[in-house]
């Protein structure tokens, strides 16, 4: 019988010590829930958890979960202050702050704080510090942040966080995690809307889990999602936690630096300080469609994360994967030569001619621009 197959259940206890070391990644002492799905599930939870109709909720829209978000907001009624910034970009705690001026009576806000599809981050310790002078409550979506950059929950003033374990924890997709400050509770639990008897609902943990003692567990777990979110905080932990952030940080230096030296293409986010660091978008010049650049470095290595962007963006945009294992010098090396093959490929075909420069692109270059990059950070 496969090992898979035959291991002991997982009981109560060994489902609430993987919560406690969640809530220690998370830097909080507030409740945290374990969900079984995608993060997906626990932002949507959060949402309709805390939002009531009559709300008026600021929606921080840097990239597509903003726009999710919103879609949210007004299925539950809320009165919904859309703050959208360029997607090349990020929002400052200053136009945060003159939204809540303008709009007094916001109560809720949602922000994501490391956008993985348009390769941003947020400056989340100054928004939410604005947040929380203004008294409203922040949901934070840090499911591409987390074991990327600092995440300090409680610190910053973070009411509900949401992460996933498939990025930069380099685990799995079918669990996630959503923890839930006091604040947070007292308007869930005065919120007559909030789900119920629901996989989106929070109360039914909080009663029949958290506030029962976590001793038996409300429904069968997926278990080996929760083995597995298990293994990925033992091997942050041998890791070390700062250690796992810094090669995260190192990927996207290495990887700006190496596009700087490819000529035509450029990072999609201009400043360095707003670039997220589990992943690397990618302006393509104009008349070169990103579609046909990313299949031509997946014919050139198959292995490389290398993909077209989504939606509008996906004739203008590529981008590099760099989180979990692939946050090595290794593979962003090997995406940068796969690049450099296909603008040499769409080169040779006579394909965009006048938008290449027609000496071909120098993979070496990028690549040691790649690895200077990343002992400077990792130096740093």
């Amino acid at each position: 019988m496969s090992p898979f197959l035959d291991l002991p259940p997982l009981t109560a206890a060994r489902f609430a010590a993987i919560e406690d070391r969640v809530a220690a990644l998370l830097h909080t002492t507030a409740d945290v829930i374990v969900t079984q799905g995608e993060a997906l599930l626990p932002l949507e939870a959060a949402i309709r958890s805390a939002v009531r109709p009559g709300t008026t909720a600021l929606n921080i829209v840097t990239g597509p979960y903003g726009q999710t978000f919103g879609g949210w907001l007004r299925d539950c009624g809320a009165e919904v202050v859309d703050l959208a910034v360029p997607y090349d970009t990020a929002v400052g705690a200053d136009r945060v702050a003159a939204a809540l001026r303008a709009h007094p009576e916001t109560s809720f806000v949602s922000l994501v704080h490391a956008e993985a599809a348009t390769g941003n981050t947020n400056p989340v310790a100054e928004i939410g510090a604005a947040v929380r002078a203004h008294g409203a409550l922040l949901m934070l979506d840090a499911v591409a942040s987390v074991a990327a950059e600092p995440l300090h929950t409680d610190a910053w003033g973070v009411d509900l966080c949401v992460i996933g374990g498939q990025k930069a924890m380099g685990g799995p997709a079918g669990v996630s995690a959503v923890s839930v400050s006091a604040r947070a509770w007292q308007a869930i639990t005065a919120n007559p809307r909030a789900p119920r008897r629901s996989y989106l609902s929070l109360l039914d943990w909080k009663e029949r889990w958290t506030d029962a003692g976590r001793t038996a567990l409300p429904h069968a777990p997926a278990q080996l999602e929760m083995l597995a979110l298990d293994a990925c905080l033992d091997r942050i932990a041998a890791e070390t936690l700062p250690a796992t952030i810094a090669r995260h940080r190192a990927a996207a230096a290495a990887t700006r630096a190496g596009l700087r030296s490819l000529g035509p293409l450029a990072p999609y986010v201009t400043s360095d300080g707003h670039a997220a660091p589990v992943a690397t978008t990618v302006r393509t010049p104009a008349g070169l469609d990103a579609r046909e650049l990313a299949a031509a470095a997946l014919r050139s290595d198959p292995a490389v994360p290398v993909q077209a962007g989504g939606g509008a963006l996906a004739a203008e945009m590529l981008r590099i994967n760099h989180y979990g294992p692939a946050a090595a010098l290794g593979t962003v090396q090997a995406s940068l030569t796969a690049l450099a093959a296909a603008l040499d490929t769409v080169r040779a075909d006579g394909v965009h001619t006048d938008t290449l420069h027609s000496d071909g692109a120098d993979a070496e270059a990028a690549r040691g621009a790649a690895a200077t990059a990343w002992t400077a950070a990792l130096a740093g």
